[in-house]
């Protein structure tokens, strides 16, 4: 039988397809047992805090709620149950898609966080975008310009992934806002207020993302591949773009689920600091309330995008080295 016979393409094909398969069931099954981590370690962390649910649902201890009122309120939510009964009901509503209902804002809590989950996918996106262009840009220049740019281009990195983002936040405000007057302190809904939130998550993910991208570029050039390059003529820029740069960036790439991540969890901060409606401030006023159906929506919705954006980047990893699906072929 010839190499390029139709039995032997349809084989291939069979064992393509037979690999995405089980490469999907497998992210599924995981994605399966980590919403599921999320959502039980959540439930019972918050079981812990110090505090009366019931209090929380009728605006807090300044209520002043009578005792029968409070009876009343654990008998409609199910907190008078045992826990092990109410950790079984919650997993009941979370299987149904149903989140529950805010205890302070009295609204669903699906329709709550799908208002605010826009915002803060457009910071977190712009932000993780952004920062791979940075560090793109500052990795090739730090490599190609000589001793003195790839020490100025590692002090870079090393200030950039060192700066909190309160305080990088705090004089971005100063600078741009106060003492330029160029951009505005808080989010005014437009292109102008995303400015200085985007530039406060993504300078200091920029820094890192650099970091990795050096030091793996530089590993790339002295690689076999690229020394066969150059004997054969290929130009210094050809090497880079054409041969380095892919080979490069896949740590990078890898990276950028947990970037996403980080950048939402910043956004908890940023968020608060420039006013501006989302994922994150909605937390930290949920936390302030005890307002426990938020938490757990806004933990597990986190969770979520962060195991979509895990799937997606380990899909790019696999485009741009597909000697990855190769090797998991031979196991």
């Amino acid at each position: 039988m010839t190499p390029g016979s139709p039995a032997r393409s349809h084989r291939t094909e069979r064992s393509r397809s037979s690999r995405v398969l089980r490469w999907l069931l497998v992210r599924v099954g995981g994605a399966v047992f980590v919403l599921w981590a999320v959502a039980t370690l959540t439930f019972f962390a918050i079981r812990l805090i110090p505090g009366d649910p019931a209090q929380a649902v009728l605006g807090g201890p300044g209520s002043q709620a009578s005792q029968e009122t409070l009876d009343q309120v654990r008998r409609d939510y199910g907190l008078d149950l045992p826990l092990g009964v109410q950790y079984l009901n919650a997993l009941g509503r979370l299987l149904t898609g149903d989140l529950g209902t805010s205890y302070a804002l009295k609204v669903p809590v699906g329709d709550l966080l799908s208002a605010q989950l826009g915002g803060t996918l457009l910071l977190a996106v712009s932000a993780l975008a952004l920062a791979w262009l940075c560090a793109l840009a500052l990795s090739l220049w730090s490599t190609a310009g000589g001793r003195v740019a790839a020490s100025v281009g590692q002090a870079i990195e090393l200030a950039s992934a060192a700066l909190p983002h309160f305080w990088l936040a705090t004089v971005l405000i100063a600078i741009f806002s106060t003492a330029l007057g160029w951009l505005p302190p808080v989010s005014t809904g437009g292109i102008a207020g995303l400015i200085l939130p985007t530039l406060t998550l993504t300078l200091p993910l920029a820094g890192f993302l650099a970091q990795v991208m050096r030091e793996t570029l530089l590993d790339t050039l002295d690689a076999p591949f690229i020394v066969s390059a150059r004997a054969r003529g290929e130009s210094e820029r050809g090497i880079r773009f054409r041969h380095a740069l892919r080979h490069a960036s896949l740590p990078a790439i890898s990276l950028s689920g947990w970037a996403l991540g980080y950048l939402i969890s910043g956004a908890v901060v940023v968020e608060t600091i420039f006013a501006r409606p989302g994922l994150g401030r909605t937390l930290l006023q949920a936390v302030t309330l005890r307002d426990v159906p938020i938490i757990t929506g806004v933990v597990l919705v986190v969770a979520l995008v962060y195991i979509l954006m895990t799937i997606l980047t380990d899909a790019a990893s696999r485009l741009a080295d597909p000697r990855l699906s190769r090797a998991e072929t031979t196991r």
